[in-house]
């Protein structure tokens, strides 16, 4: 299992889950994202989530294809 950190910037308090997922690399796009996320392959906090938009805050960790994504 890989980890990867995401710091949001400090006036931030949310990244929506389809951005982190692309912002970290999971994804070349949104839209690849979005797939995945609709297909129930991404869980966040150890439950799946089909929400794309979900909002990940500060501890929040979303779980793709064996990689940890930990908003910090």
């Amino acid at each position: 299992m890989k980890d990867e950190k995401f710091t949001l910037k400090e006036q931030e308090e949310y990244i929506r889950l389809c951005d982190l997922l692309k912002m970290c690399g999971a994804f070349d796009t949104g839209g690849q994202a979005k797939v995945a996320i609709q297909s129930g392959e991404v869980s966040v906090n150890g439950e799946i989530c089909v929400q794309r938009g979900k909002k990940m805050r500060r501890g929040d960790i979303a779980v793709y294809n064996g990689t940890n994504f930990e908003v910090c």
